[in-house]
C-alpha cells in the first residue's frame, strides 16, 4: 500500500517541522526526546528522512492538535507556561522625571497671562505716545484681566517647576503693575509730553525694557515647558 503525508502548520514558534508518514511496510526505528519535558515520541524513518508520530509529541510538549478539511494545526504552548520564557536582560532603569519640566496646564495659562500684560502694556504705551486720555478705570480692566490670568496660572502650577515659574510670572505682573501705574499718575500731572515729542522715549527706559525683555523671555518659557531663570524677571 502506498505512504501518505499530512503537512502540520504552526501558529507558534515551531521546535522544527513535522510530519507524519503512515505505512503498513514501515517499522519505528528510534524514539524523540524533547529537552525539559518528560516522555517520548515514536519516530520512523523512510527513504531517509525522519517522522515523528503528531499525537504523541503534542502529548508530549503540553500542546493541542486541530483537525480541519484539508489541514492540521499544532498549537504549541506559551514558552512560558514551562518556564522557558527568555528573561528580559535590560537593565535600564526608568528615566527619571525631568525637575525643570513644566506641567502642561500651567505653561498654557502662563502664555495666556503673557498674553495679556503685553496687551496691557502696549495699549496704554500707544495712548500715552499718542498723548490718549487715560484714566485710572480704563486701566484697571487690562490690570483686573491680567491679574485674573496668573490666578489661573497659579491655580495651575503642580509641581515645584511650576511653582518657579510662577514667581517669575507674578514678578512681571508686579512690574507691569508698577509700570503702568507712574504712567496714570504722570499722564495726570501732564507729566508724558515727553513721550509724544520723541518716538522709543517710553519704550527705552529702564523699566520698560526690563518689562519686554521678562515678557519675551517668559514666553519662551512657556512655549518650551521648561522652567529657566533670567534676570530680567526679578
Amino acid at each position: 500500500m502506498s505512504a501518505f503525508r499530512t503537512c502540520v502548520l504552526f501558529n507558534i514558534l515551531p521546535i522544527f517541522a513535522v510530519c507524519t508518514l503512515l505505512s503498513q511496510t514501515e517499522q519505528p526505528a528510534k524514539v524523540l526526546a524533547v529537552e525539559g519535558h518528560p516522555g517520548h515520541a515514536e519516530v520512523i524513518q523512510n527513504n531517509g528522512h525522519t517522522y515523528v508520530e503528531l499525537r504523541s509529541l503534542a502529548e508530549m510538549v503540553g500542546a493541542s492538535v486541530t483537525f480541519r478539511p484539508g489541514l492540521i494545526v499544532l498549537t504549541l504552548p506559551p514558552a512560558n507556561s514551562h518556564g522557558h520564557a527568555p528573561e528580559s536582560t535590560s537593565t535600564s532603569e526608568p528615566e527619571a522625571p525631568d525637575e525643570h519640566a513644566l506641567s502642561r496646564d500651567f505653561s498654557r495659562a502662563g502664555i495666556e497671562a503673557v498674553a495679556t500684560m503685553r496687551e496691557w502694556a502696549s495699549t496704554l504705551a500707544y495712548a500715552i505716545e499718542n498723548n490718549y486720555h487715560v484714566t485710572d478705570d480704563w486701566v484697571a480692566k487690562y490690570r483686573e484681566q491680567a491679574q485674573y490670568d496668573v490666578g489661573l496660572a497659579s491655580a495651575a502650577s503642580s509641581t515645584d517647576a511650576d511653582r518657579k515659574g510662577l514667581q517669575l510670572l507674578t514678578n512681571e505682573f508686579d512690574a507691569v503693575r508698577v509700570w503702568s501705574d507712574n504712567l496714570v499718575q504722570a499722564r495726570k500731572s501732564m507729566d508724558t509730553a515727553k513721550y509724544a515729542m520723541a518716538a522709543g522715549t517710553l519704550r527705552n527706559e529702564e523699566l520698560s525694557q526690563k518689562i519686554i525683555a521678562c515678557g519675551h523671555f517668559l514666553a519662551s518659557m512657556f512655549g518650551g515647558s521648561s522652567y529657566k531663570d533670567d534676570s530680567s524677571c526679578h
